[in-house]
């Protein structure tokens, strides 16, 4: 049950899960579908205590999590509009839930060193933006490893899921498709992406963790829609993240440059998402 503190702030019990499709890097000065409706969802949550990133723009050898207190904004793209470079975001950093992250990540079987240095990539930082433009609530990042496969995955969430407990926002960013060799080609049938993220919606919806665990073999397209899978991770660590049986809800995000879906998934969402932030069920 929620609680309202004011007419439009929702104080959860417990932070939520989210899987965000954070698209290319334009999408900091293009927020579509999905950047209002992050900031809807945004003004919505109170009562989080700090927000940890897994984003595929940081793979390392091993586990490592970012324990820096003031995490700078990392730029890591190339051949883009200049206004991007200009763009920073500059909220504190949580080293102790960084450290307690690394402890639960440790317990669970992962090699993990800390890093009292790394900042946010863009995988972090552009969809913070929409979703907590104020830079109030504290960040750490941790990285996938380079090696990690599905399971790995989902066990990287499932390690982390005691964090919400405590106040953490777990997301997962990657994005739902991920052909950049197809991006902004014309005369390219791009239907296929659409059929991948709808088969990727009913199979979160029924909370079916075995065929997304599979989707290589069993969704359409999906060796097209993610030539490789370092996009598609970060959904199986959101879904990690969740308990069994948890309603999920889309946030429809819509298709960009026709074969970059950014519909997105939460795991814990108030109710009143559904009406103010554009989420589905």
């Amino acid at each position: 049950m929620t609680t309202s503190s004011t007419p439009d702030t929702i104080v959860a019990p417990r932070a939520p899960s989210l899987f965000v499709s954070h698209g290319s890097p334009m999408f900091a000065v293009e927020p579509g579908l999905l950047g209002p409706r992050l900031q809807a969802l945004g003004r919505l949550l109170s009562g989080i205590g700090a927000i940890a990133v897994v984003s595929p723009h940081w793979q390392t050898r091993g586990v490592r999590v970012s324990t820096a207190l003031a995490p700078d904004t990392i730029h890591d793209f190339g051949g883009f509009p200049g206004v991007l470079y200009s763009l920073l975001y500059h909220p504190p950093g949580a080293p102790q839930l960084a450290r307690e992250a690394a402890m639960r990540l440790s317990e669970a079987g992962f090699e993990v060193t800390l890093d009292e240095n790394r900042g946010l990539d863009h995988g972090a930082w552009v969809p913070l933006r929409y979703l907590r433009s104020d830079a109030a609530i504290p960040v750490f990042q941790i990285s996938l490893p380079y090696d990690i496969d599905v399971d790995g995955a989902l066990q990287l969430g499932r390690a982390l899921k005691p964090l919400r407990d405590s106040g953490v926002l777990v997301l997962g960013s990657g994005s739902l498709t991920h052909n950049l060799y197809e991006f902004r080609r014309p005369g390219i049938d791009v239907g296929y992406a659409q059929q991948f993220a709808d088969w990727v919606h009913e199979a979160v919806q029924r909370g079916d963790v075995e065929a997304l665990l599979q989707y290589r073999q069993r969704a359409p397209h999906a060796e097209r829609a993610h030539p490789t899978q370092e996009h598609y991770l970060p959904l199986l660590v959101a879904l990690g993240a969740s308990d069994d049986g948890e309603p999920a809800r889309r946030i429809v995000g819509g298709m960009t440059y026709g074969v970059l879906s950014m519909d997105s998934f939460g795991w814990g969402l108030p109710d009143e998402a559904h009406r103010d932030a554009g989420v589905a069920a």
